[in-house]
């Protein structure tokens, strides 16, 4: 057996983040009468989030911005390209999201029955830029935290995907070496040119069938392609 370390991404990748975001932002909708500002819907509200909220992510990736910045403006950017005057934005909105979210349990489809599978075969880790109390609280909540040996964040490694200190620091603690290691992830630029800068092997968990210039390893769409390679 090659590998002997498998590191996972959370978000997106195990944890069905734009289900749970979408059920938590449809509680908030309510909590916060939010159509009394005139917005249409929870659908829009949660469309125009999730749409706001990868890209500011995706900043956050590339050192544009900081976690603090994600907290503080992703609501008033929702409301602005929603129309409506941001200083509507309730102060505690961001903060009952914080609370709702991470007490959604739904994984994507087939990644229950993944780690099913792989439990008895590999020693499993994560590897998150997600904020630490959070991704915690995600993992408890979708009953998953025992299949991983460590979880490493941006926090406890001191960098975030796709710097190759995070991929290091997984390594080091987790006393795996490249060779036997498998990153997979659904984020091409963080997980998989991350983790092939210091040479392990890649898992693209592709659902959309993005077309990628650097192959990874594995170009996958749905987990059971997975398990027919492990």
């Amino acid at each position: 057996m090659k590998y002997k370390h498998l590191f996972f991404d959370l978000d997106h990748t195990l944890w069905d983040f734009d289900r749970n975001s979408a059920e938590s932002l449809d509680e908030l909708f309510d909590t916060f009468q939010l159509a009394d500002l005139g917005i249409a819907s929870a659908e829009e509200f949660s469309r125009h989030f999730i749409a706001i909220n990868r890209k500011l992510w995706a900043d956050y990736d590339k050192n544009i911005i900081t976690h603090g910045y994600i907290r503080q403006h992703r609501f008033p950017m929702v409301f602005q390209a929603l129309g409506i005057d941001e200083s509507a934005v309730h102060a505690d909105l961001n903060a009952e999201y914080l609370r709702l979210l991470p007490q959604k349990p739904h994984l994507l489809e087939s990644a229950r029955e993944l780690l099913d599978y792989l439990k008895d075969r590999y020693t499993m880790h994560i590897i998150t830029n997600g904020f630490a109390e959070i991704q915690a609280i995600k993992m408890d909540s979708a009953e998953i935290a025992h299949y991983f040996t460590y979880v490493v964040t941006s926090e406890n490694a001191n960098a975030k995907k796709p710097d190759p200190l995070v991929f290091q620091y997984a390594l080091s603690i987790s006393g795996a070496s490249v060779a036997e290691s498998l990153m997979i992830g659904d984020n091409y630029e963080a997980d998989i040119l991350g983790a092939k800068s210091v040479g392990m092997d890649t898992v693209f968990y592709n659902q959309v069938g993005a077309i990628v210039d650097d192959q990874p390893t594995y170009d996958i769409r749905h987990w059971k392609e997975l398990m027919a390679i492990l």
